[in-house]
């Protein structure tokens, strides 16, 4: 929620949306970009951890595009969309509701919204329905011999929908605008009965994570050592400042559309916080990537990332 004084007096970043990602004074927006990020610049082969593991058995066969895929294209989409559909009527009635109406653009009708859950009941069990055969073929979505990407979108996004359905933590969420209740708004839909694949995948997974050590630091937001070791950094050189993808920039479609080096653009998601974009100078542009320094200076003079995927790039006063 806005206005978000951390990362806007720090950064210069108006962006409405999480996670945001700090490498240095390189920042990067949103999941799909912030974990190819994450594995370029600090690789398995250097003793890191990876969301892409070994494919059980058949070494050679490379599904990190197959696991991106499902991750951006359905997970953070449709079943995105059915998953908050479940969200209990009483959080659209709070400041929380009124603020997600202007990030989505438009006015959310409380007692709409709350007719809607049993159409978004039925569409969690059309997903459940498609997910089942997968799971039930294999520990993980993909035969992988630990959880992948695919694993861990899938959860976050599955694991949070049965949470808010329920009415667990809209007390947090609402700013305490409305209190926790426990409905097991989902129980009928989803059970080890209806879906035992998916059910014990859900488990397995939680299961994993538990085993897995926690390395989470948290530093005093208001001490100031963390921007100071942050402005001690080197931003990237331009021939490392993108993410290596199969192909380099196409030579004349950003340009068509006058997405030259220099020039200011704006870059927003493609779908709800249309109408705070991000503005800046255009630094570097890829096929997956673009990179731009914003024109709302803060505290660190950073370099901005976001993917190309769920995003619109423009240059300001292009109507393209």
């Amino acid at each position: 929620m806005m206005p978000r004084p951390i990362l806007r007096n720090t950064f210069g970043l108006k962006y409405r949306k999480i996670p945001v990602l700090a490498i240095g004074r390189e920042i990067y927006c949103d999941t799909s970009l912030i974990i190819e990020a994450l594995e370029h610049y600090f690789p398995s082969s250097k003793g890191y951890g990876s969301v892409y593991p070994k494919f059980d058995g058949v070494e050679e066969w490379v599904y990190r595009g197959l696991a991106r895929g499902f991750a951006s294209f359905w997970v953070d989409r449709p079943l995105f969309r059915t998953t908050t559909g479940l969200i209990p009527a009483s959080v659209w009635r709070t400041s929380f509701g009124t603020d997600r109406s202007a990030l989505i653009g438009h006015t959310l009708d409380p007692d709409k919204l709350g007719a809607k859950i049993p159409q978004n009941l039925s569409n969690l069990d059309l997903h459940l329905s498609l997910l089942e055969p997968q799971m039930k073929s294999g520990t993980w979505v993909i035969p992988t011999k630990s959880p992948s990407l695919a694993d861990l979108s899938l959860y976050y996004q599955l694991r949070w929908g049965l949470d808010i359905s329920s009415g667990k933590g809209i007390y947090n969420l609402t700013s305490g605008g409305t209190s926790d209740t426990d409905s097991s708004a989902t129980d009928s839909v989803f059970n080890k009965d209806r879906y035992p694949g998916v059910w014990n995948w859900l488990h397995a997974f939680e299961g994993y994570i538990a085993t897995l050590p926690d390395l989470q630091n948290t530093v005093d937001g208001d001490s100031g050592a963390w921007k100071d070791a942050l402005r001690a950094t080197r931003t990237l050189d331009e021939t490392e400042l993108l993410v290596p993808t199969p192909a380099e920039e196409h030579p004349t479609l950003d340009e068509e559309r006058g997405l030259k080096k220099g020039v200011t653009i704006s870059v927003a998601p493609d779908d709800t916080g249309k109408d705070d974009p991000t503005i800046g100078k255009l630094i570097a542009i890829g096929v997956e990537e673009v990179v731009l320094e914003p024109s709302e200076k803060g505290e660190l003079d950073v370099r901005i990332h976001f993917p190309r995927i769920g995003f619109v790039v423009k240059r300001e006063g292009s109507k393209l």
